[in-house]
C-alpha cells in the first residue's frame, strides 16, 4: 500500500517516524512519502520537504510568509497526485493539513488524521470541516474522545505515542551523560525553549537570566534539531551555560528540574518525572489575537490533562525574571516536588497503555 504522511514540526517528525516503523512492520509492501524531518526519513520514508523549511509560528509570521505557504500547498497537491497514495495521514499541523485535507477529500483520497488539531482549545467550528474531510481521526489525549463525541463524531483513542518513546528508552547512565557533555556534578536544570527561532528568541533570553543567581546548579540548553549552535550562541552570550543537541530525553532523565516552553515537551518532562516551570512568550500581536480565540484555563498538556494547575505556567507578560525566580525557588521545596511527582503518576495512568503507533498502523490497514 502507498502512504503519504504530512507532519510539520519536531514532535510530528518523532511520532511520524514511529508510525512509519509500525506501517513497515505490518505492511511489507508499504511505500511511504512524507513531509517531515530527519527521523521520518531515517525510518524509511522518502522525504519531500523538511519541516524546518516551513516552520512559521504566530499570526504575523504566517501573514508575512503567505505566498511561500501557498506555494507549498500547491506543490503538495501536485506531489500527492503524482504519487497517488492509497491513504493520506495528517499529523497535527492543522493550518496546513486541513487545507490539504479539504482538497484531498474532494479528490477521493482516503484521509486519516493522527494527533488531532487542538480544536478543543480554539475555533471549535473546525470540527465541521474535520467531520466533512477526515475519514478517520486517531486521538492521543483521553479528553479528546469526549470532546468529539459532543459533535457526534466518533474518533479512536489510540493512547499517547510518548508512552512508547519513554518506555523504549534505555536507562541513562548519568555519569556517562555528564562526562560526554563536559557537565559538572551540580544538579542539572534543563532549559527547553522550543524548536522555532521566533519562540527561542523570545523565551531563552528570559530563562538565561536565572543563571547568574544559582551557582549551585548547572543550566543546560536542549538544542532543537532544526537549529544550530551558532544561533543559540548569539543568545547565550557570555553566560555560563551548557548546550547539548539531540539528547533531550537523556538530559531530562538526568535533570533536577526543567524550564519548558509550552508544547509536547511539557508532557515529556512529566513522563520523565522532572518537576517543571512552563514558560511561553510570543509577539505582542500574536498574543493579542491568540488570547481572544483560545478558550482554555491552561496551556500546558500537564495541566490540561488534569484540569488543574499541577505545574506553574508563566505566559507572556507574566514570564519575567522575578516570577521565574519565585517559581524556581518553590520547586526547590521537597514537599512541592513530591506533590508534582505524585500527579505525574496519575497523568501516566490517564494516558492509557503503550502501542499508539501500532494501533494506528493496524487500523489503517483495516480501513
Amino acid at each position: 500500500m502507498k502512504y503519504y504522511i504530512l507532519a510539520g514540526e519536531a514532535s510530528g517528525d518523532l511520532h511520524g517516524a514511529n508510525l512509519i516503523k509500525a506501517l513497515k512492520k505490518n505492511d511489507s509492501d508499504a511505500m511511504i512519502r512524507c513531509w517531515g524531518g530527519d527521523l521520518m526519513e531515517k525510518a524509511g520514508a522518502a522525504l519531500v520537504i523538511h519541516y524546518k523549511n516551513r516552520s512559521f509560528m504566530g499570526f504575523l509570521e504566517v501573514l508575512l510568509n503567505i505566498f511561500k505557504i501557498l506555494k507549498f500547498i500547491k506543490f503538495c497537491k501536485k506531489d500527492i497526485q503524482d504519487f497517488h497514495p492509497d491513504k493520506i495521514i495528517f499529523i497535527d499541523n492543522s493550518g496546513f493539513n486541513l487545507r490539504i485535507a479539504k482538497w484531498a477529500k474532494k479528490n477521493n483520497y482516503q484521509t486519516n488524521y493522527y494527533i488531532s488539531p487542538q480544536i478543543w482549545a480554539s475555533r471549535q467550528h473546525r470540527v465541521e470541516a474535520i467531520k466533512r474531510d477526515i475519514d478517520q481521526m486517531f486521538v492521543i489525549l483521553p479528553f479528546e474522545k469526549y470532546f468529539y463525541k459532543k459533535f457526534n463524531y466518533e474518533v479512536s483513542f489510540v493512547g499517547h505515542p510518548l508512552l512508547d518513546e519513554i518506555n523504549n528508552l534505555k536507562k541513562v547512565d548519568e555519569a556517562s551523560f555528564r562526562a560526554r557533555n563536559n557537565l559538572s556534578d551540580k544538579p542539572i536544570v534543563a532549559l527547553l525553549p522550543g524548536s522555532r527561532k521566533q519562540e527561542i528568541k523570545k523565551i531563552l533570553g528570559v530563562m538565561l537570566e536565572l543563571t547568574n543567581d544559582f551557582d549551585d546548579y548547572h543550566f543546560v540548553i536542549a538544542g532543537a534539531p532544526s537549529q544550530n549552535y551558532e544561533f543559540y550562541k548569539k543568545i547565550i552570550g557570555q553566560r555560563e551555560v551548557a548546550y547539548v543537541a539531540g539528547q533531550t530525553y537523556d538530559l531530562l532523565a538526568c535533570s533536577y528540574l526543567a524550564l519548558v516552553a509550552s508544547g509536547t515537551a511539557t508532557l515529556e518532562a512529566a513522563l520523565l518525572r522532572v518537576p517543571q516551570i512552563v514558560c511561553y512568550k510570543t509577539s505582542w500581536l500574536s498574543y493579542q489575537i491568540g488570547k481572544r480565540i483560545v478558550k482554555l484555563k491552561f496551556i500546558s498538556l500537564v495541566n490540561l490533562i488534569m484540569d488543574k494547575e499541577v505545574v506553574k505556567e508563566l505566559i507572556q507578560d507574566n514570564f519575567t525574571k522575578k516570577n521565574l525566580l519565585q517559581s524556581f525557588l518553590a520547586l526547590l521545596d521537597d514537599k512541592k516536588r513530591n506533590e508534582i511527582l505524585k500527579t505525574y503518576t496519575e497523568i501516566e495512568e490517564k494516558l492509557g497503555s503503550v502501542g499508539a503507533s501500532e494501533n494506528v498502523a493496524k487500523q489503517l490497514l483495516k480501513g
